[in-house]
């Protein structure tokens, strides 16, 4: 079986003779289609992704073709067309138990803890499979980006009519933009990137932009009658940013941090509590994130033929993958053909 494998910092490997997966009860085999580079997998490759080692194969951002299923609940089949949830949960210590499977404490990320789909085949657990009728196979790898957005707004209780900043253009804030808007919000978005900033009116609609290297701070009051935002969502993954996202919130508000960075975050313990303000952490999604991302782009929220900027062929992937990191490349999301 074909397969691409991280065998190191900097360094892919392209195998012809991987393991063929064979599955157990309860689970399926998929045929891989459609994998999207993710943040995660640019990180990994550069030795910056937190709790990863090496070798492992990448790529969480999935679609494709069950090829064999036994008896499952969902009446999945094979030939169905799915996408992939990679998050991997016990389902017995005190999160799953509660709901939140999505920060299980065992949680094993496909293509970050245990190998991925950088593959031709995989074996999924059926529970982990989500049956995309309807849409396309593009569409259906990107729900699992998009899903990441989809629980950062469901963490950070939006309700119709509030106004959002989202700090950070890149894949998971543009999709965090246009979920927000699906919601019902007023959404103003924030990055240091004019190009970025108009992709983020034409492609998320956003009412607002603001550039986070031109006094930021005077902007956002500008825009909202000096009350700043009642909810910030922070998709950067950038300590400075992170940390700057405290002085855009509302007295009330709330700051929900989605975006991952392999530091410390420190903030002002007598102006965080002046404004009550809520702290959140977002990790990952749930099934019912999926859900209402299917939503979404049902209904024309969020068009994938422009999300995804760049593509590949499988065989060509790793002859490309270094151009995908340098920003005079602009990639928003790239996707691998299978």
């Amino acid at each position: 079986m074909r397969g691409i494998v991280c065998e190191e910092i900097g360094r892919f490997a392209y195998h012809e003779d991987l393991t063929e997966p064979v599955r157990a009860e309860g689970e399926a085999v998929v045929r891989i289609h459609r994998i999207g580079i993710c943040g995660t997998d640019l990180h990994a490759y550069q030795g910056n992704q937190p709790f990863f080692s090496y070798p492992r194969v990448l790529g969480h951002e999935l679609a494709g073709i069950i090829e064999s299923i036994g008896a499952n609940e969902a009446g999945l089949r094979a030939g169905d067309q799915v996408s992939i949830i990679p998050y991997m949960h016990c389902g017995e210590c005190p999160a799953c138990l509660s709901g939140k499977t999505n920060c299980c404490k065992n949680m094993k990320v496909f293509g970050v803890h245990i190998d991925g789909g950088m593959r031709e085949r995989v074996v999924i657990p059926a529970q982990h499979l989500l049956k995309t009728e309807g849409l396309t196979l593009d569409q259906s790898a990107m729900l699992e980006p998009l899903a990441i957005g989809a629980h950062a707004i469901r963490r950070s209780g939006i309700r119709p009519g509030d106004t959002v900043l989202v700090i950070g253009a890149g894949p998971i804030g543009l999709g965090v933009m246009a979920l927000a808007r699906f919601a019902g919000a007023s959404v103003i978005a924030m990055d240091v990137n004019e190009e970025r900033l108009k992709f983020c009116q034409t492609w998320a609609k956003v009412e607002h932009t603001v550039n986070a290297l031109v006094s930021p701070e005077e902007q956002l009051s500008k825009l909202t009658n000096g009350n700043l935002a009642p909810v910030v969502i922070d998709a950067t993954g950038n300590a400075g940013s992170m940390t700057g996202a405290f002085g855009y919130v509302a007295h009330g508000g709330t700051l929900v941090y989605v975006g991952l960075v392999k530091s410390d975050i420190t903030f002002n313990d007598p102006d965080f509590h002046s404004r009550e303000m809520t702290l959140m952490g977002s990790r990952n999604a749930t099934k019912e994130d999926f859900d209402y991302v299917l939503k979404a782009i049902s209904a024309g929220y969020a068009d994938m033929d422009l999300y995804i900027s760049h593509r590949s062929s499988f065989e060509d992937m790793i002859s490309k993958f270094d151009g995908w990191l340098k920003p005079e490349s602009k990639v928003i999301k790239a996707i691998v053909e299978l």
